[in-house]
């Protein structure tokens, strides 16, 4: 009853009431990046969702798009902004994906979505973790994101496929906003490269 109905409702009551209240926030932080970065404050990338579906994940930009003289891009410390660099701190840069949540390609908790590059790494029992929408923050972004391997990562995630429920989501989201208070755990990019795993793993 909870994962396939109670979660979705308190998804978007909770999506919505949070892009409105937070909306003077998401409207200052977009023109400051605006202008920051001379474009548009918002990054755009194609993730893979519940069953693996397509969905275009919306994030705040925290670099710029400058390049050397050959077209490349600068590298990540030569591209991020002032601005860029706070709102990574504070978690800012992930409030746009509350928008992701309230059309329903993303839940409050749940896997975060990686890049649809890494599937055919996983082996059948980390591939479960597409059994569910994504999720903002996770079981395993509260336990230890920085510090253990995707292969542990990934057990994580596949634990809470199976135990989902209301408790757990609330723990998970308060341990995320400790988390966040203390600036632990949340600069941490999920384009990392991982390794291939085996069926070992």
């Amino acid at each position: 009853m909870y994962k396939n109905f109670i979660k979705r409702l308190i998804d978007i009551i909770t999506s919505f009431t949070g892009l409105v209240l937070l909306s003077p926030v998401l409207i200052i932080t977009a023109i400051l990046i605006a202008f920051a970065n001379k474009g548009t404050p918002f990054f755009y990338q194609t993730r893979p969702g519940k069953h693996q579906k397509a969905f275009k994940i919306i994030k705040f930009k925290s670099m710029t798009d400058a390049k050397d003289a050959r077209g490349n891009l600068l590298p990540d410390n030569e591209r991020i902004t002032r601005v860029g660099k706070f709102i990574r701190k504070t978690s800012v840069d992930e409030l746009p994906q509350l928008i992701n949540v309230l059309s329903g390609d993303m839940s409050l908790v749940g896997p975060r979505p990686l890049l649809f590059k890494y599937i055919p790494l996983y082996n059948e029992q980390q591939l479960r973790r597409h059994e569910m929408r994504p999720g903002i923050t996770g079981w395993a972004q509260v336990n230890g994101r920085n510090s253990i391997s995707w292969t542990d990562k990934f057990k994580l995630d596949v634990y809470y496929v199976d135990n989902v429920s209301l408790w757990l989501d609330i723990k998970i989201l308060w341990m995320t906003a400790i988390k966040v208070i203390q600036r632990k755990d949340i600069n941490q990019s999920d384009n990392r490269p991982i390794q291939p795993f085996n069926g070992t793993n």
